[in-house]
């Protein structure tokens, strides 16, 4: 659960994909890709039916369809397991999905269980998969979404210096920069994939502010913030990735002996790699830290999802409202339950 939020984050600052990458096993063939994107509307539905059922007052069903839901949630999260182990080669992306199953399992187990307040975290899921499916999903969404990034991507290149053009790359489109092998460093370039566009950490702040009851100026600032925050930071992460990767910025020969020998890594991607899956991924996880605390300062109302994340980790109740002195906030209704007092 918070491991595949996690993940779907890092996905999508995971900003370009290698120009030559190596064949991922059946599970990546267009059967798996299918079987995944099956398990993404299904198990996003099932959320969605909850949230219905909860709204009709039947909080019962709305927990036990809850719980199926985050069960093949964390299957979807597993299923993603051999792209990013044998295609992305990221070690956080492939730990975080692995986590992702046994997570989701036990956010179900405490919803049948009778932890009702795990219901807004459902809700915020449902609605992070509503914004994230269809661009994964619907071609002329992914389409838009992928070249509307490369040519933006282009132009930060371009004021860089650097005009290498673009050209048909992975799946027919023209997100490739045509970056010449013969007068690059390490005969590599790079294209734009769906993860490039940072549709992933965008669908996850705007989940959390949907889900919450707040006034709607608020959910829209906050809203806003976050999305303008996280398509800069995305830009400059695909120029940044973008340029290392064939000109070499990360082709030490320390760097390469080490990569090559201890991590199974091709010598020319080394600087892809460290940039893509060490630099870039460690500089996401701050980030969507440091959007995280803007987003509670303008919508404090985020706060009682990030509770119940913290409660499935830890086992423990924070409360983050009264930590953070915005009681106000709290939900009506809501607040931590501490256990039983002595007379």
């Amino acid at each position: 659960m918070p491991s595949a939020l996690a993940a779907t984050a890092l996905e999508s600052s995971s900003v370009v994909g290698p120009d030559v990458v190596a064949l991922a096993p059946a599970t990546l063939a267009g059967v798996g890709v299918g079987l995944t994107d099956a398990l993404a509307w299904i198990s996003i539905g099932a959320f969605m039916i909850a949230l219905l059922c909860q709204w009709r007052g039947a909080t019962d069903p709305a927990r036990r369809i809850g719980a199926v839901a985050w069960l093949l949630f964390g299957i979807f999260w597993l299923t993603m397991v051999p792209y990013y182990y044998y295609e992305m080669q990221s070690p956080l992306q492939t730990v975080l999905s692995l986590a992702a199953l046994p997570l989701c399992a036990y956010t179900g187990y405490l919803l049948v269980g009778g932890r009702e307040s795990l219901l807004i975290l459902t809700k915020a899921v449902a609605f992070m998969g509503l914004i994230y499916l269809p661009a994964e999903t619907i071609p002329v969404f992914r389409t838009w979404l992928i070249e509307t990034t490369a040519a933006q991507t282009h132009y930060g290149m371009e004021l860089l210096g650097y005009s290498p053009g673009l050209s048909e790359g992975a799946y027919g489109y023209e997100s490739r920069f045509d970056f010449d092998p013969d007068e690059t460093v390490t005969g590599r370039t790079t294209y734009i994939i769906l993860a490039c566009t940072g549709i992933g950490s965008m669908a996850i702040f705007g989940g959390l502010v949907a889900a919450v009851s707040a006034p709607l100026k608020r959910k829209a600032t906050a809203f806003a913030a976050a999305i303008g925050i996280i398509w800069f930071l995305n830009l400059a992460r695909n120029v940044f990735i973008g340029l290392a990767s064939p000109w070499g910025w990360f082709q030490q020969d320390w760097l390469v002996s080490f990569m090559t020998t201890y991590m199974g890594a091709e010598a020319s991607r080394v600087s892809f790699l460290v940039a893509h899956n060490y630099i870039a991924q460690s500089l996401s996880v701050i980030a969507l830290v440091g959007i995280t605390y803007l987003v509670v300062r303008i919508v404090p109302e985020v706060l009682a999802p990030l509770e119940e994340v913290l409660y499935i980790l830890s086992g423990s109740e924070y409360d983050l409202f009264e930590a953070l002195g915005k009681e106000e906030y709290r939900p009506e209704g809501e607040g931590v339950d501490t256990g039983p007092t002595a007379d």
